[in-house]
């Protein structure tokens, strides 16, 4: 099989899908151009503040792609190339972009606010309380893996990391430039983008090489700058800017792939139980982002939706933007499935799925004339920022989150764990601790939870739509799906962790679960009730 058949079919299958399905979706749920979103009617200069769909989509693309789309397929690869294909082309398209854009366009409808208050408007505050202790246990976790992602690639490789520190600086001058002093978009990206790759070219220059533990210090500091400033001054430009590192490693991956064309040495299917890894449900939860990904319901529902600067952008940002995705998570699969058995197993041995991914596509880039070193340097740094980038938004997620439950809607004063220090203080402290765990231990529990968020978003958004009489048919099989393959593998994680006596990985599943199985229960009553709309669109 030639895998520039891979790439190419599946980005035609999903710009088809983004015209015509995503375009039935808009119709069904009424999205409306000339109504004011959040961003213009409660715009405070620090989190609601309209931004330009380019720079939304740069910001809402940076965040959601993390690691995920890479580690997942790369992991995911055990059983063969078709099962992952297939389900990163069909979760894409019925399950994740349904979800990312439905969620996005819910909180723009409920004043920016976050899944957790869309529940609370349509279930009850009960079902909110619930829902917001289990994403902000999921953001923690979310916190601590990507701290260690960020961390190993500081460490392996330093180029990156003198670089990151160059963007935040460029970041911010970016945003006062933009924001404060009145510079075009357009003059101001031409200029950031050639800073940027010259923050590159300088980052070469002067590598900051650093221990593990010293680059988790300096980024719990980092992300609580980052979730207390204004979103102007640092997150939507660094994200904005880190894009267009995103879209020249999707575009060099895609030109490279066309000029070599190597064939798919991968077998296309090797078993329904690898190494006890069984294809239901691991496969599912494995794979996460690349398909669908609660996570990402979080960042339209927290920050993207606060920056929306029109309806008709949710489209593009929402469900565009998991689209785009899906191609990194493609080309993720192509870099795993081209190599023989024992180059496979020596890349993952050397640095685990990003450095299959990274050495990938240098030898891919390498193909039209970028030295491979290069190739590889340049792809660890941008996975870096996007790692990054994810980190820093779970961060402010979970800042957002923490302050919603404790805030009372009848009272002038709020208590003091509402405030934005306090909130994030908990946050990073909490997820920090975790993250010097190690990344191995957090992973399987971080995909399964994040799976299951997917369900529960997937549901909150379907009862939204009942109450207010929109269709809500698409999300039945997905949700049902979901929350199905996610209780197996909670079910299957907790057995494993009780066997192995791993005893604090098993109360963090056990809680989720449970949590879940609640929120599910009260959605199911909303959705099976028999009485007419109640709640205004």
């Amino acid at each position: 099989m030639n895998s520039l058949w891979l790439v190419i079919g599946s980005i035609i299958i999903f710009s088809v899908a983004y015209v015509t399905y995503g375009a039935w979706l808009a119709k069904q749920w009424g999205v409306d151009p000339t109504r004011k979103t959040p961003a213009h009617t409660k715009n405070d200069g620090v989190d609601y503040v309209p931004a330009k769909a380019p720079v939304l989509l740069g910001h809402h693309f940076a965040s959601i792609a993390g690691a995920g789309p890479i580690v997942g397929p790369v992991q995911a690869a055990i059983f063969g190339w078709v099962p992952v294909m297939l389900w990163i082309i069909i979760g894409g398209i019925f399950f994740g972009g349904v979800q990312d854009f439905s969620s996005l366009f819910a909180s723009v409808r409920h004043d920016g606010k976050s899944i957790g208050e869309i529940i609370e408007v349509n279930m009850g505050r009960r079902g909110k309380r619930l829902f917001a202790v289990f994403a902000w246990l999921t953001l923690l976790l979310v916190v601590a893996a990507f701290t260690n992602i960020v961390a190993n690639t500081f460490v392996s490789v330093p180029e990156a990391a003198s670089a990151s520190v160059l963007f935040m600086i460029l970041a911010v001058v970016f945003g006062f430039a933009v924001y404060r002093r009145g510079v075009s978009l357009t003059v101001g990206s031409i200029i950031g983008v050639a800073l940027l790759f010259g923050c590159i070219a300088l980052g070469n220059m002067l590598p900051l090489a650093l221990g593990k533990n010293t680059w988790i210090v300096i980024l719990m500091a980092y992300i609580f700058v980052a979730s207390v400033t204004p979103v102007w001054i640092l997150l939507q430009p660094r994200d904005y800017l880190n894009s267009f590192l995103l879209y020249a490693m999707i575009l060099g991956a895609v030109i490279g792939l066309v000029v070599y064309r190597p064939v798919v040495e991968l077998a296309p299917f090797t078993g329904f139980n690898i190494g006890g890894q069984f294809l239901f449900p691991m496969l599912f939860v494995t794979v996460a982002c690349g398909a669908i990904s609660g996570f990402h319901s979080l960042v339209g529902s927290g920050t993207s939706s606060k920056q929306m600067d029109n309806e008709a952008d949710a489209k593009i940002i929402g469900y565009g933007g998991m689209l785009i995705e899906c191609v990194l998570a493609v080309i993720a699969i192509i870099t795993a499935a081209y190599l023989s058995k024992e180059k496979l197993a020596e890349l993952l041995a050397a640095g685990g799925p990003v450095n299959v991914f990274s050495d990938g596509i240098g030898v891919f880039m390498a193909q039209f004339g970028i030295p491979y070193t290069v190739g590889k340097s340049f792809v660890a740094l941008a996975v870096s920022a996007f790692a990054l980038t994810s980190l820093d938004t779970a961060t402010r997620l979970g800042r957002f989150i923490f302050q919603e439950f404790f805030e009372d809607p009848t009272k002038e004063t709020q208590t003091i764990l509402t405030n934005r220090y306090v909130s994030t203080t908990i946050t990073v402290v909490l997820g920090g601790w975790l993250a010097v765990g190690g990344y191995t231990k957090i992973w399987p529990i971080f995909g399964s939870a994040n799976q299951l968020l997917a369900a529960l978003a997937l549901i909150a958004v379907a009862v939204w739509l009942k109450n207010i009489g929109k269709n809500y048919s698409m999300f039945t099989v997905p949700m049902t799906f979901m929350f199905v393959v996610t209780v197996c593998a909670l079910v299957l994680l907790i057995k494993s962790n009780l066997a192995a006596g791993n005893y604090i990985l098993v109360v963090f599943p056990i809680l989720l679960l449970v949590l879940s199985v609640i929120l599910a229960f009260e959605a199911f009553k909303v959705l099976s009730s028999k009485e007419s709309p109640k709640v205004k669109a």
